[in-house]
């Protein structure tokens, strides 16, 4: 690749690289040039990419473009009759052909195609094909067409649809930087390899349903003014998407991904849904604005769906089962509905316009009566980890494990709804010591938070849950008050009892903190271990019992009938 990064040209992403680089051999420096280059360049620049003999064709006042037959000093366009027979007879079945930048009719491709077809039965067939930069001045039509080597269509232009339907291509296919004045029609295409389709710009639709991909697809920066359809598509390695414009729909239902998704910067203009939809590896949709898009899902990731920064401008239900759901500084202009299964949600920064509920799914998700399959995932759990920086006024948590979420820095947290069983982390039970104290820890549920300070402290920081990497251990001052507002938020909801573990957690936060006066720590401390801020009952009942005992005792040493005993033994001392 040093040609490209001498050029001051930007390199495609590793992926797409790997992909040129894997199958096209000594060809891949010129399809990365033609994929980087600005789609403003004059035209003077592509010429100097250009690998095969030029066409001597001279009618053409910007001179012919297209690849020479040898041994005759045209392209196939421009041989004459008698020399594109005779080219034509010698070819057959699986027979390489390589006419890059020639222009093609619709008679002039269907007599190449009919020149390698064996039968009708079979279909054309061959070997390796060679159009990179060919102009197609009607359809480019590829039905049925078996190619077993690679496919290049890498700058092709085509005026009208592109049809590939039911197309097998043993190799790989690029399509970088082809221009399609129609559609671009690939339903039920078999592509053995990788698939290369970046930069590509398709004024109508792009079907690709059914379509099977052994490799990595790429549609980096494509561009569609139509539909995009790739439901039941199946894709063995990565689908890169990342910055593509879709004008219309973009439906993905049933999609198979085997390695990772994404559709960073997307921009879809229509609605689109992943219902079935089953990525291996991670899914990422980071600044996806789906502007009328009302479900997405059901869906099953392996790894990690990721709706950083996307924007949902209408009401939407996600419905996802997925190792982790990442949701940071994700928008809500409207009210949403989060279905999940297995997931590790973290919504730190996420913007709530209208109400969002995050809500736990007991069942497998069900596409037209069948249950999605969900391998590799095996935690019941949907826990969430983060609601930092969140306006909780709208959000609604139900049936989530907050045992490790970090509530703190989230605005309005008083208003927070904990609708079904949400669970927090307890402290460590049991009796133990505590420097030169023996300790009983009674059971209360507390914050992450606080696990994680007391982790951190010198004495009695065996079995709390220390903070993991690259999370900053906050001090009791900013503990207590969102322990305050989250004890409102249980009290509103007529919980009391559950509210009662909170103000004990900022009492606690309140006793610890060294800013607090000396005096008042000093009556904390003797309120909480007198009756345990007044919510441990056991606490108190034994300092009664224990101060009625020593009333006894003292008015049996030294109380009245003592006093009475000792002078009758004086008066009798026989």
């Amino acid at each position: 690749m040093k040609d490209i990064t001498t050029t001051g040209i930007t390199a495609p992403t590793d992926a797409i690289e790997q992909l040129c680089l894997r199958r096209v051999g000594n060809c891949a420096v010129s399809v990365c040039v033609l994929f980087c280059m600005p789609s403003n360049a004059p035209d003077g620049s592509a010429a100097s990419t250009l690998e095969w003999s030029l066409c001597g064709h001279s009618d053409d006042p910007v001179g012919c473009r297209g690849r020479r037959v040898e041994p005759y000093a045209e392209c196939l366009a421009h041989l004459s009759d008698a020399n594109r027979s005779s080219y034509l007879a010698g070819l057959q079945p699986g027979s390489d052909v390589d006419h890059c930048g020639t222009p093609f009719t619709d008679e002039l491709l269907n007599e190449l195609l009919t020149a390698v077809t064996a039968s009708a039965a079979e279909g054309p067939c061959l070997g390796s094909a060679g159009f990179k930069q060919a102009k197609f001045i009607g359809d480019a039509r590829f039905d049925r067409v078996e190619i077993r080597g690679d496919a290049r269509f890498d700058g092709a232009v085509v005026h009208g649809n592109a049809r590939f339907c039911r197309v097998k291509i043993r190799g790989t296919a690029l399509f970088s930087g082809a221009q399609i004045g129609g559609h671009a029609l690939f339903d039920s295409a078999q592509i053995d390899s990788g698939a290369l389709f970046s930069g590509m710009k398709i004024e109508g639709d792009a079907r690709f349903e059914r379509a099977e991909i052994g490799g990595t697809a790429a549609f980096y920066r494509t561009e569609i003014g139509g539909t995009a359809g790739f439901n039941w598509a199946k894709i063995d390695g990565m689908a890169l998407f990342d910055e593509a414009k879709i004008s219309g729909d973009a439906p993905f239902r049933g999609v198979r991904v085997g390695g990772d998704a994404r559709f960073n910067q997307v921009e879809i203009g229509g609605d689109t849904g992943f219902s079935g939809a089953e990525i291996g590896g991670n899914a990422r949709f980071g600044g996806v604005v789906f502007e009328r898009a009302s479900t997405l899902g059901p869906l099953v990731c392996a790894k990690t769906l990721d709706l950083s920064e996307a924007v949902f401008a209408t009401a939407v239900t996600i419905e996802a089962a997925a190792t982790a759901l990442r949701c940071r500084r994700t928008r809500w202009a409207s009210t949403a509905v989060l279905r999940l299964r297995h997931a590790t949600v973290d919504l730190s920064d996420a913007v709530l316009e209208f109400p969002v509920n995050v809500a736990a799914h007991h069942r497998p998700f069900a596409v037209y009566g069948k249950e999605l399959a969900e391998p590799g995932l095996t935690d019941s759990r949907v826990r969430a980890v983060s609601v930092r920086g969140v306006d909780a006024v709208h959000l609604v948590l139900t049936d989530v494990d907050l045992t490790e979420c970090l509530f703190t820095g989230a605005v309005h947290l008083d208003q927070l709804r904990l609708e079904g069983r949400c669970t927090l982390a307890f402290a460590p039970l049991g009796v133990r010591w505590c420097g030169v104290w023996l300790v009983r820890w009674t059971p209360r549920r507390t914050l992450a938070e606080e696990q994680h300070w007391r982790a951190g402290q010198s004495t009695d920081a065996d079995r709390w849950t220390p903070a993991p990497e690259q999370v900053g251990v906050l001090e009791p001052a900013a503990l207590a008050p969102t322990y305050r507002h989250l004890r409102k938020a249980f009290e509103d909801g007529k919980n009391e009892p559950g509210a009662a573990d909170f103000y004990y957690g900022e009492m606690e936060m309140r006793r610890h903190d060294p800013a607090v006066p000396h005096g008042e720590r000093v009556l904390l401390a003797a309120y909480w271990a007198l009756s345990g801020y007044g919510l441990r009952a056991s606490r108190a009942l034994g300092w009664l019992l224990a101060a009625m005992t020593a009333t006894v005792l003292a008015m049996m040493l030294w109380g009245p009938s003592a006093g009475r005993a000792k002078a009758q033994e004086h008066r009798h001392p026989y």
